[in-house]
């Protein structure tokens, strides 16, 4: 009887570890992390061609000696188990995520194309100044952040376009309507540069890359419990930011580069009205007739 037992095991045994050991795989490598937004790392086990090696050594081993194989597919299999219950521990340790965000922005290298972006510009406009435009781009996104947090448009109006400006405003006033808040907080800037001029029509088009850390979350604006995400969490993002202004345009040497704080016709303190005018002087500010105006800024791969 005994005998007839290890011949079914050596007959059947090696297609169950085969199963089994397929199963270990999926295991040890699925569903660790949140892949779209940081690198979650992962098992060091090796490629398809080690375990392969792996589940072969196993069926022989069955198949010479069933209770050894037994015992080393046992002992695996606690590995396995082990080493997922320690990477599910990691995906939800804030700081073990946090320092792999930040490593990830450190290790990111984006290409720096200001210096010729701002050849081409200067070949038209003499006085530009990348490192002042820059600045501009710097400032125009923290000031995005804080007023999507705040659910302010006033601070946002000075600098996009119409078309742009009445997009956020809309997802804004949903965020009131549901008695939300999409907090943005914590942010760091990593990487800020010219990426792309050109003319299109009568319009001339410059493209910045940004790339920045920060906090990113959803709260009820009622009761402050957190609805999306983790406060105690930094994701690593990348931006695209499309600035128009109308072609033929020169940069002003009266004025210290590119402002949000002034009317580029009149140089009143920027206040503008709902239609992009300025509350002095009645020009719309806000199409590009004057100087540059965000008209796009998405996230991109």
């Amino acid at each position: 009887m005994k005998h007839t037992f290890f011949k079914k095991l050596q007959r059947y045994l090696p297609f169950v570890l085969l199963a089994v050991s397929l199963l270990a795989c999926t295991l040890a490598f699925g569903d660790v992390g949140n892949q779209n937004r940081y690198s979650s790392g992962g098992g060091d086990w090796g490629g398809d061609g080690d375990w392969g090696a792996i589940i072969g050594y196993l069926i022989g081993l069955f198949i010479n000696d069933p209770v050894t194989g037994f015992i080393v597919l046992a002992i695996l299999l606690v590995i396995v188990f082990l080493r997922r219950k320690k990477a599910k521990k990691q995906a939800s340790d804030p700081n073990i995520i946090n320092q792999r965000v930040q490593n990830q922005a450190q290790a990111d290298i984006t290409f720096d194309n200001s210096a010729n972006v701002a050849a081409q510009i200067q070949a038209v406009d003499p006085a530009f100044s990348s490192d002042k435009f820059i600045g501009f781009a710097r400032e125009v996104f923290m000031t995005i952040q804080a007023a999507w947090t705040a659910k302010d448009w006033k601070p946002i109006r000075p600098f996009e376009s119409e078309t742009l400006f009445n997009m956020h405003k809309q997802q804004l006033d949903e965020y009131i309507r549901l008695g939300k808040t999409n907090v943005i907080e914590k942010i760091g800037i990593k990487h800020c540069s010219l990426h792309e001029f050109r003319q299109d029509g009568d319009k001339e088009v410059l493209v910045v890359w940004l790339n920045a850390v920060m906090r990113d979350y959803v709260i009820d604006d009622a009761t402050k419990k957190v609805l999306e995400s983790d406060p105690n969490r930094d994701w690593f993002m990348k931006y695209e930011m499309v600035f128009n202004r109308k072609a033929g345009l020169k940069t002003d040497l009266g004025r210290k580069g590119n402002s949000i704080t002034n009317c580029p016709n009149c140089g009143a303190p920027t206040e503008v009205t709902s239609s992009g005018q300025c509350s002095y002087c009645g020009s719309v500010i806000t199409n590009g007739e004057h100087d540059w105006v965000l008209t796009d800024i998405h996230s991109r791969s």
